[in-house]
């Protein structure tokens, strides 16, 4: 599998299908045409182009009826749900955030914000959404054992670096890469002392990828 984190939240996943997680990039421009998306939650930020990419998408039962009346194909779920979609299997986590559909105004609830344990083709990835830290975290080592987490860092709207590393030991995963940071100026972060405390003191692997960087994901190295 490849990853590859395209900037701020949204990662594409590459394997068997192409999944890309919240579509969103402060340009706008995501030259990508996935097979599948996935929604976290129905800020802007992570909501994105879901709607102009017209594709099978999976969301939190409100966002999908809201992308089912723009004529997308929606998988709704809810947390702790798990469903198969094209040979993929999406487990709903949850996230501490809020969620507000703001496309129309005065806007309107978005369900409760959400993360998901994405498996496919032997590997488990955990997208944590937009959350901060919550020690239910390690019940999702201990029921998905995740090999890769996605977990956000960029501290107001979030967790910052320093949950984020108690995060990274609850989960338990062999790779962290970090994200939703750097793209405004107010979530500006300094991840070296981050990666090198994490890698000091764990067994865990933190990669720190530039917006259009890849990750290639061996299901052998990550001990599958």
């Amino acid at each position: 599998m490849k990853l590859t984190w395209l900037g701020h939240a949204c990662v594409l996943l590459e394997g068997s299908k192409k999944i890309l997680i919240d579509p969103f990039v402060p340009s706008g421009d995501l030259a990508v045409q996935p097979d599948i998306v996935a929604v976290t939650h129905a800020h802007a930020d992570h909501l994105g182009v879901t709607v102009q990419l017209g594709v099978k998408t999976v969301a939190i039962n409100e966002i999908a009826k809201y992308l089912a009346r723009h004529d997308i194909p929606a998988e709704p779920m809810n947390i702790g749900g798990t469903i198969i979609v094209d040979g993929i299997r999406f487990t709903m986590t949850p996230a501490l955030h809020s969620s507000w559909l703001e496309d129309e105004e005065p806007g309107f609830y978005g369900g409760v914000a959400a993360g998901y344990v994405i498996g496919m083709d032997g590997i488990r990835v955990y997208h944590a959404g937009d959350t901060g830290l919550f020690s239910d975290m390690q019940l999702i080592r201990d029921l998905y054992r995740p090999d890769v987490a996605l977990l956000p860092v960029g501290g107001r709207y979030t967790m910052g670096p320093e949950e984020a590393m108690l995060a990274a030991q609850y989960i338990g995963a062999k790779v962290v890469v970090p994200i939703h940071y750097d793209t405004f100026p107010y979530i500006e972060q300094d991840l070296d002392p981050f990666k090198h405390a994490i890698e000091r003191t764990t067994s865990i692997r933190v990669e720190v990828l530039d917006p259009g960087a890849s990750l290639d994901l061996d299901p052998a190295q990550l001990g599958r």
